[in-house]
């Protein structure tokens, strides 16, 4: 049987940077391991169970929602059978999973909304592993959120200038002028090592653009571009 996966490639860098670098934040503990899987299953059970608002396929959909979320939610329980309060993190995602039921329904997967109703979730994952060894979030905790959060939607805003919005200038604009204010705010706020961090964004937004490169190096690219802005953050939070 061929597992059922889903097809935005670039969530995969969602599900793992901001979790793990959460897991760092505040010290890697044995719960993080069964909580990576079920978080990882959860994922890959909302996939399936968002494609049911569009009303299309539902058994085939409903299927393969229930071969994730059970397991899933089985290795959920070990984190919070240790840290019970953990699941406020999981309230805290509700509405942003209606948000994103909302626009599959519609047909709207690639609305810009939906990205970052989606970017938050993930960086709502990453709190969570965090909170998980001491049942507190601190400060490398809060900081790992908020640059997971202006790295992902940055990337959302690159990514669409490269494909869908390519012969946009006024997308493009926006997209540089954020890749450019992005760095120049961590530095203001006194962290430089997380400004640097941002800076191959900034780079491939500009240099990239207008490049004729397919969907596949684009998303090559943007894979290494996650990977350089995890190590670096590393570097501010060990």
């Amino acid at each position: 049987m061929n597992l059922f996966l889903p097809k935005q490639h670039g969530a995969w860098a969602m599900l793992i940077i901001p979790f793990w670098l959460g897991a760092a934040a505040s010290g890697i503990v044995w719960q993080h391991i069964p909580f990576f899987i079920g978080w990882l299953l959860l994922y890959l059970g909302t996939y399936p169970l968002l494609l049911i608002f569009k009303k299309k396929k539902i058994p085939f959909y409903r299927k393969w929602a229930l071969i994730y979320i059970l397991p899933a939610l089985a290795f959920l329980m070990i984190p919070l059978f240790t840290t019970p309060s953990i699941v406020f993190f999981g309230f805290a995602m509700v509405p942003f999973f209606i948000i994103n039921a909302f626009f599959s329904a519609r047909n709207k997967d690639r609305a810009l909304m939906n990205d970052l109703s989606a970017i938050i979730v993930f960086s709502i994952a990453g709190l969570a592993s965090s909170y998980l060894p001491g049942a507190e979030i601190n400060q490398h905790a809060i900081l790992v959120f908020g640059s997971t959060i202006l790295f992902f939607v940055g990337s959302t805003f690159y990514v669409k200038t490269m494909i869908r919005e390519k012969k946009n200038n006024q997308f493009k604009l926006i997209s540089w002028t954020y890749h450019f204010v992005v760095p120049v705010l961590w530095l203001a706020a006194g962290e430089a090592i997380v400004a640097i961090a941002a800076v191959p964004s900034l780079l491939r937004a500009i240099l990239f653009y207008g490049k004729p490169l397919t969907v596949m190096q684009v998303g090559i690219y943007e894979i290494l571009n996650a990977v350089l802005f995890f190590v670096i953050m590393l570097f501010v939070i060990l």
